[in-house]
Parts: structure tokens; C-alpha cells; sequence
């Protein structure tokens, strides 16, 4: 866990937090958010299946943040803190679906590496995914990712925090 900010807010007055820092950059902030909030809110793939393999990834990159953030559509989907506890290292033996455990092995296997995707992984995720949510899952996992390892790598992640459901990024065009 990475709690001492290494880049100071670029916000006069604010503290140094995931927005403030890249305020530095805001073009480049912006258009992530623009990304982020594309990805979550006009999507093909349902939103509790974004949250499990978001919720894969905040415990194998170990981001404070993300392990306790849950959005709220996913939320409001049925993803609650009970099967948010079964996605942890042995999930197969838990009581997930068999489309949450494919989730779950492919965020896995992405974050393993591209030699992690064996055909077996492929048969099942492109049985169950059509490649348009096969496409934007991927492209989520690779998002959730980075926005994790932007959190320790600048040391913004939080020295204690509750669960917190927040609202899910939106992106409305102006």
C-alpha cells in the first residue's frame, strides 16, 4: 500500500488525490475520464460483470482503493458484498456463476500475462462473450490496471477507508 503522495495536487489548497494530481495534466485527465466514464455507462457489458473483474484486479494489484470502492449500478445489479467476498484466490470452489469464474479467470489471465490465456480460457469466454463484450472487458481490465497502479505508483491510496459505494463514472457529452 502506497499512502504517501509522491506528486504534490495540482489544485492550490487541495489535497494530493487521484483528480487533484492530475489536474497537472488536465487535457490528459479529461480525456481519461471521458474513456473511464464511455466504458462504464455505454457499454454492451453489464455493469456487475465490469465490477467482478474490477473487483479481481484491485486484489491481485493489491490497490487499497479499488479493493473498497463499488460502484453503484453494479451494485444495484445484485453484486453485493457477499459475492464481492467469494472473488478472492480459489474462487472456483466458490458459489459464483460460471460467468462470473470465466470473468474471473480471464481478468487473470491478462494480468498474468498474454501467455496466462489458454485455448480452454478462450473456448469459454468467447461462448459466453460476443466479441463486442469480449472487446470492452478486456479494454476494462486494462483500464482498471492502470488506474491501480497510477493509485501506488503515486502513493494515493487511502491509509484506511470503508467499503464506499460511489456513483458509477458517467461520461455525458456536453
Amino acid at each position: 500500500m502506497s499512502t504517501t503522495p509522491r506528486v504534490q495536487s495540482g489544485v492550490p489548497g487541495e489535497p494530493a488525490v487521484f483528480r487533484t494530481v492530475l489536474a497537472h495534466q488536465p487535457e490528459v485527465f479529461e480525456a481519461f475520464w471521458k474513456l473511464y466514464g464511455t466504458f462504464w455507462s455505454h457499454g454492451v457489458v453489464d455493469h456487475a460483470t465490469k465490477e467482478t473483474a474490477r473487483m479481481r484486479n484491485a486484489r491481485k494489484t493489491d490497490c487499497g482503493y479499488c479493493k473498497m470502492v463499488r460502484f453503484s449500478v453494479a451494485r444495484a445489479e445484485g453484486l453485493d458484498e457477499e459475492v464481492v467476498s467469494l472473488i478472492q484466490d480459489g474462487y472456483d470452489e466458490a458459489p459464483l456463476t460460471e460467468r462470473q469464474k470465466i470473468v474471473l479467470h480471464w481478468t487473470d489471465a491478462f494480468l498474468d500475462g498474454p501467455g496466462s490465456v489458454s485455448p480452454e480460457l478462450v473456448a469459454a469466454a468467447t461462448t459466453e462473450f460476443t466479441p463486442a463484450e469480449l472487446a470492452e472487458l478486456t479494454l476494462g481490465v486494462s483500464l482498471f490496471m492502470g488506474f491501480a497502479k497510477v493509485l501506488i505508483s503515486l502513493g494515493l491510496e487511502p491509509t484506511d477507508m470503508d467499503t464506499t459505494v460511489v456513483p458509477t463514472p458517467d461520461f455525458v457529452a456536453a
